[in-house]
This record gives C-alpha cells, sequence and structure tokens, in this order.
C-alpha cells in the first residue's frame, strides 16, 4: 500500500510488531520457556497453513470452479514463497527476540520493561525483515531493490512497535491480574 514519501508497505508492517511485543509480554509475565512456546505456536499454525495450501493446490477441481483455478493457484504459489519467507523470518527473528529481550532483562536488572522490549524488537525486527525480504525476493529484485525496500519496512515496523508499547503494560497489568485470579 502507498505510504509516506513514496514508501510502499504492506498492511502487515503495522499489525505484525504487535506480535514481536507479545512475545515480549508473554516473557515478561511467564518467563523464556513459554515465550519460546509462544512462537513454537505460531510456528506451528504457518506450517499447518502451508500445508493446507500445498493440499489445496494438488486436489482436483470441480468443473463449477475451474473458471477460479488459474487465479487460485497464482495467489497460492505467490503466498507459498511468501509463507515460507515469513515462517523463516519469524522462526529465527523471534527466537532472537527472546533471547535479546531476556539479556536485556538481565542486563537493567528487570527493570525498564519498555526499554528491553523495544531494544530486542530493534534488532529482531531487522532480522525479521532482512530474512523476510531476501528469501521473498531474492532473485526476483536485485540486492539493492532488496535493500532498499527493506529500511523503510523496518523504520516503520520498530516506530509501530515503539507506539505499541503502552498496549504491552496493558498486557501485563491483565495477565498478572488473570494469574492472581486463577
Amino acid at each position: 500500500m502507498p505510504f509516506i514519501a513514496g514508501t510502499h508497505l504492506s498492511v502487515a508492517v503495522f499489525f505484525f510488531p504487535f506480535v514481536f511485543l507479545t512475545t515480549d509480554v508473554i516473557g515478561q509475565v511467564y518467563g523464556r520457556q513459554m515465550a519460546k512456546n509462544f512462537v513454537l505456536a505460531g510456528f506451528l499454525s504457518v506450517i499447518l497453513f502451508l500445508v493446507y495450501s500445498f493440499i489445496s493446490l494438488a486436489l482436483p477441481w470441480s468443473a463449477d470452479g475451474l473458471k477460479f483455478q488459474d487465479s487460485y493457484k497464482i495467489i497460492f504459489s505467490v503466498s507459498f514463497r511468501m509463507s515460507v519467507a515469513s515462517l523463516l523470518a519469524y522462526l529465527i527473528a523471534e527466537y532472537q527476540d527472546v533471547v535479546a529481550f531476556f539479556f536485556f532483562k538481565k542486563k537493567f536488572g528487570g527493570q525498564s520493561f519498555w526499554l528491553q522490549s523495544n531494544l530486542s524488537n530493534l534488532w529482531s525486527q531487522l532480522l525479521d525483515t532482512l530474512i523476510f525480504m531476501f528469501v521473498a525476493f531474492g532473485g526476483v529484485y536485485s540486492v539493492k531493490t532488496i535493500m532498499l525496500i527493506s529500511l523503510p519496512w523496518w523504520l516503520y515496523k520498530v516506530l509501530v512497535g515503539f507506539i505499541y508499547t503502552p498496549l504491552s503494560y496493558v498486557g501485563i497489568y491483565l495477565l498478572r491480574y488473570e494469574n492472581k485470579n486463577n
């Protein structure tokens, strides 16, 4: 979608930072292992989507749906590569986010959640962006073009993550409140 200063962004750029923040909230309240489990659950969800997409591409079509078959195959073939790119980026960057978050948590003595979260997200969002872009568009665009696309995506994701930080405190409060009541 067209955005500021002639840049183009995916709508995911505005929503995906929330996933990284959610992982930080889970880690803050439930610890490192639960944050890793959260990442694994997301990974398995994408795997299931990929399996479903592959099966749906391979199954025979009914006669009334044949007029949509080519469009369907184009969309889901492209989304398969994008899903693989997203899966790799998610898995590597999210696990790195957990490691970085707990590194900063130890460094700051568990204080300043907002700083721990945003510092870990700076690095993990960069990894996520670069891995996704190079897997999704490697061989399609030049390295220079991929880097030029990646920079605003990363900056917007970091900015959106920073803006979403107050929601993290709401999440921490709600999870801790829920734990006290159970």
